[in-house]
């Protein structure tokens, strides 16, 4: 598992690095270790960031007559929540991309104190998370990474309409005072995702060799500890 944490880290820590350096230029600013004032861990995370508009549907062929024209193909038909395809995304059966989903953090106190990541499709998306673990760190170093712990999941989850997936982060697996103080996390379906999510934490946190678990549709599965 350490060797790929490796991989895994030097991955994450491009794709942070460009996060950091994006929320620098913004009123935002990076995480400030020196802000000691937690908030009420009671409160929603903002969506992630790097919305994109959704592709428009594809547009019917014109003639003289009423048969569309050969090859053409529009996003037709209905997903999985009964809508209409006009204005959906098309693309079905296609591999959840961090910018499909909105994403929340909420604080946990069962079993023990943690965040819950909430992840949902985007209007008029249905995606799978066809990699069974989220990538998760804070700031831009390799320390910061969260290691997989392999516990709970489903492999591949399919989120369209009102389903959610879960996955569980434990900022802090070591025992003491130390650690780094971050106000946001970096999340992303895979490592190599070009647009991972900077999402805001419900309160200030303290971390040291974070953990996460996998993607499961249970929530109570989602608690990450090391086995």
């Amino acid at each position: 598992m350490r060797t790929r944490l490796a991989t895994r880290s030097a991955r994450l820590v491009l794709a942070a690095a460009a996060v950091t350096a994006l929320a620098a230029t913004t009123a935002c600013g990076p995480e400030d270790p020196a802000e000691n004032g937690a908030a009420a861990p009671t409160a929603a995370s903002s969506p992630a960031e790097g919305e994109k508009g959704e592709s428009p549907s594809g547009e019917s062929a014109t003639g003289d007559d009423s048969t569309p024209a050969s090859g053409s193909e529009s996003s037709g038909g209905t997903d999985d929540t009964g809508e209409s395809s006009t204005g959906d995304k098309s693309g079905y059966g296609q591999s959840c991309g961090t910018n499909d989903l909105d994403l929340t953090v909420t604080w946990e106190a069962q079993p023990f104190s943690h965040y819950l990541i909430t992840a949902k499709a985007k209007s008029g998306i249905t995606c799978y998370l066809n990699v069974n673990t989220p990538s998760v760190s804070f700031g831009s170093g390799a320390d910061g990474v969260a290691s997989p712990v392999g516990q709970g999941g489903e492999d591949p989850i399919k989120l369209s309409g009102s389903s959610v997936a879960y996955a569980g982060i434990n900022v802090k697996s070591t025992e003491g005072e130390g650690g780094k103080q971050f106000e946001h996390v970096i999340i992303a379906t895979t490592e190599e995702d070009p647009d991972p999510a900077q999402v805001e934490l419900p309160d200030t946190a303290t971390v040291d060799k974070p953990l996460v678990s996998n993607w499961s549709t249970k929530r109570n599965e989602t608690a990450p500890s090391i086995i």
